[in-house]
């Protein structure tokens, strides 16, 4: 089953109210890029996680999310991950955070992302099958729908070519970045419509099915069902669950 195209000049409005770069998750991805001085942040969206201590150019293709981009961030420009107006070697390394599941054709970008870097290449995406076992069952149908976007990290580390390390990312009991798996441990927080509304994988479901899947949250946390059954996660630190890093070298 497809799903629809999610289009952020409608959903980028409130993105950046629960979407914000977690410090922890941030120092691995600059440990990742290492010393490079020059970085091209593709799929940029708001700048959650570009760096702050050397040269950032930005490629995001919503106005909506450019507009969001705070004072003093990176220069951004209105251009794709699968054609970017850089030359070859342009930069000393490549970022894309939590976006490439949205290019098409994605290995296009990949490529792209690795013609443009001198040296790193690092993306921050999930592995869909390792989200936690409950959000796999309230969300079955949102997982099949995005699971041909998001691929194994195998699959990306295929398109990026060169020397290629896949790193684990454990999801912080307080994460600050609003994706589906930062609430791993805070399932109420789902019912909030503005932070579902930070999150793209809703976009995807036929009109009344987000209702009736946070209907049946709902009465699972009013019933008690849910901590009867996942309350222990509440008193853990961090879930070694979906996120990860794959990272290109030359």
């Amino acid at each position: 089953m497809a799903g629809r195209e999610v289009d952020y000049e409608q959903i980028g409005g409130v993105y950046n109210r629960h979407r914000r770069g977690d410090p922890r998750i941030a120092a691995r991805i600059m440990a990742a890029l290492g010393e490079a001085e020059t970085v091209v942040n593709v799929g940029a969206g708001t700048g959650a996680y570009e760096p702050a201590d050397r040269w950032v150019l930005a490629v995001e293709p919503s106005a909506a999310m450019r507009a969001q981009r705070p004072p003093g961030a990176a220069p951004a420009i209105d251009a794709r991950a699968e054609a970017l107006p850089l030359d070859d070697d342009a930069v000393d390394a490549a970022m894309a955070c939590v976006t490439i599941h949205h290019w098409d054709p994605q290995d296009a970008g990949l490529a792209e992302l690795r013609r443009v870097a001198r040296g790193p290449v690092v993306v921050f995406t999930f592995e869909l099958e390792a989200l936690p076992a409950w959000q796999l069952d309230l969300l079955h149908e949102g997982v099949e729908i995005e699971r041909p976007r998001f691929r194994t990290t195998e699959q990306v580390a295929a398109g990026l070519g060169g020397r290629t390390r896949v790193e684990r990312i454990p999801t912080p009991a307080d994460c600050s970045d609003g994706f589906f798996e930062a609430f791993w441990n805070r399932p109420e927080m789902l019912l909030d419509a503005e932070v579902r509304a930070g999150q793209s994988l809703w976009r995807h479901f036929a009109p009344g099915r987000e209702e009736a899947i946070v209907e049946r949250l709902r009465e699972q946390l009013v019933s008690g069902a849910w901590d009867e059954a996942h309350g222990h996660l509440r008193e853990r630190d961090s879930y070694d669950g979906a996120l990860r890093l794959v990272i290109s070298e030359p």
